[in-house]
């Protein structure tokens, strides 16, 4: 059963407008394949879009809020977004959804889980060019961190996270996920996160979702038929 379109499904596309970053000499073809390869290799787990979150699932969201990111605003403005709630209640389905959009509008984006970012820092911090892989990520107009919380990381690769979140500190937008208020942080980040929080906290938006895990709903109506 297809999920039911939502209010803001309507909001256009930026980048369907003349003022997007197109590349030089770019049709409207040019536009499609470009986008593709930004959404290919941006490193989305799946294709999910906006205009398909089940917005009936969670038992509360800000509507308005969302509509307003897929506007991709803080994107220009290199705000950030945090999508706080219980597992299953659709944070990674409106990151993506954000994210692609952002793709759409001719923006680089990165997506992957807190456990890979850290890999990936921790890989850069151990060949000697941390501060290079953070200066080539600005390149990438918007990171997405997906599943903070899941995992508690040392100290080590909790200070990572702190010179990702501070290095691009008003230089480029971050989406995360979690399932913990920024006020727990500390299960996760330890002794950073207070500096971490501050840093990812003070331009962002804060999107609480609130409801039952929506994989398990569907679960238990599978097994119900």
């Amino acid at each position: 059963m297809a999920a039911p379109a939502v209010a803001w499904a309507a909001v256009p596309v930026p980048a369907q407008t003349a003022t997007a970053p197109y590349d030089s000499h770019d049709t409207y073809g040019s536009y499609e394949t470009g986008a593709e390869a930004r959404i290919r290799d941006a490193g989305f787990p799946a294709r999910k879009l906006l205009e398909e979150f089940d917005e009936e699932h969670p038992r509360g969201f800000d509507r308005e809020t969302v509509a307003r990111l897929g506007k991709l605003d803080f994107v220009a403005a290199r705000r950030n977004v945090v999508f706080v709630g219980p597992p299953g209640t659709g944070k990674t389905h409106l990151a993506v959804g954000v994210g692609i959009r952002a793709c759409q509008s001719g923006h680089h984006v990165l997506f992957a889980t807190a456990a890979r970012w850290a890999a990936r820092l921790t890989a850069a911090r151990t060949d000697g060019r941390l501060a290079d892989e953070l200066a080539a990520l600005d390149a990438h107009p918007l990171l997405i961190v997906d599943e903070v919380g899941y995992t508690p990381f040392d100290a080590d690769t909790a200070h990572l996270f702190f010179q990702l979140v501070a290095h691009r500190y008003e230089r480029g937008s971050l989406i995360v996920t979690t399932d913990r208020p920024l006020g727990r942080w500390d299960e996760v980040f330890g002794g950073a996160a207070p500096a971490l929080v501050d840093r990812l906290a003070h331009h962002a938006e804060i999107v609480r979702l609130e409801g039952d895990s929506y994989r398990m709903r569907r679960a238990t109506s599978a097994w119900a038929e």
